[in-house]
């Protein structure tokens, strides 16, 4: 196999660290960015001990790094804060960086003649109408809300992406990440598996925003990898689905992490539904499969194990 040069923007994050990772367990060189406005310096350190590891602190809406003599040979962008947490106290960061980060990346692409992918989001599609959700959906979003800052910069970025591909011959892919879990997740991320390990680990109540019928596809972080692996080494240019369409509701999804870990916890619902919620979230995963032979191979039970081992280490 040939060793590639892969950049990762946001390496410091919960899935571009794995993502690193990743490839440099197949001997791959990378080259991580991050500014850690969101990202862990304990996750760099787990990259650090690799060989092939080369880390940047930069804030990629001001500038990159000079590459002006390292090859590049694919290019994922990964970079943007995701949490709804983080949309109450970080938006501009988070428009600036799927805007003029992204268009920092594609110039670095086009310069390179380097693959490109997108790290889209399954907020694209708002609080959909259609379910599941196909890439032929155009969405449901609030453009002035709450969850904007992250939803239309997301938006942008793909169109910014693709309009790199038509008028500019950049080689470029679109994933949209439906919801995902795994090690390396933020303790405070602010969602809901994050909040419901850390309450069941303290005995605490669970709680539930609104009557807990709302819907999410969890799909963990190994398997998120591959499919993000698999799009990247394909040739399709438009938006692709990558997620678990097995499909749980938030208070099916309590239930199961006070079973997993054995708490004696108990459900409790708060009538206070976040603004512009989605009430229900599944891929359609059709196109991935067309891609390569793809199924997730970890149950939630699994997944939900070994995220909360990660959990107890952080006490």
């Amino acid at each position: 196999m040939d060793k590639k040069v892969i950049l990762v923007a946001g390496a410091a994050g919960f899935i571009p660290s794995t993502l690193s990772e990743f490839y440099l367990k197949q001997g791959h060189i990378v080259l991580g960015l991050d500014n850690f406005i969101t990202g862990s310096r304990s996750n760099v350190a787990i990259l650090n001990q690799y060989k092939n590891f080369k880390f940047y602190e930069c804030n990629i809406y001001e500038s990159l790094p000079d590459f002006k003599n390292q090859k590049i040979d694919e290019i994922f962008s990964l970079a943007s804060p995701a949490s709804p947490v983080d949309f109450q106290v970080l938006p501009m960061e988070i428009l600036r960086v799927n805007s003029e980060g992204t268009m920092h990346l594609l110039d670095l692409a086009m310069e390179k003649n380097a693959k490109f992918l997108e790290a889209s989001t399954s907020e694209v599609y708002g609080d959909p109408e259609i379910h599941p959700q196909p890439e032929e959906y155009f969405g449901n979003v609030n453009t002035i809300g709450p969850r904007s800052c992250y939803d239309e910069s997301k938006r942008y970025a793909e169109a910014l992406t693709m309009n790199y591909h038509m008028h500019k011959n950049v080689n470029t892919r679109i994933v949209r990440i439906f919801n995902t879990y795994g090690p390396r997740m933020r303790p405070n991320d602010g969602r809901v598996i994050p909040n419901f390990i850390n309450q069941a680990l303290r005995g605490e109540d669970l709680i539930v925003y609104g009557d807990g019928s709302q819907t999410r596809s969890f799909c963990y972080v190994d398997d998120l990898v591959c499919a993000l692996d698999i799009v990247m080494n394909s040739s399709c240019h438009t938006p692709v689905n990558i997620g678990n369409p097995d499909e749980y509701s938030i208070y099916e999804c309590a239930l199961k992490i006070i079973e997993v870990l054995h708490s004696k916890s108990k459900v409790v619902c708060n009538n206070n539904l976040p603004k512009d919620d989605p009430k229900k979230r599944k891929p359609d995963i059709r196109k991935l499969k067309s891609l390569a032979s793809y199924e997730p191979q970890i149950s939630f039970s699994e997944g939900m194990k070994r995220t909360a081992e990660y959990f107890k280490h952080l006490v």
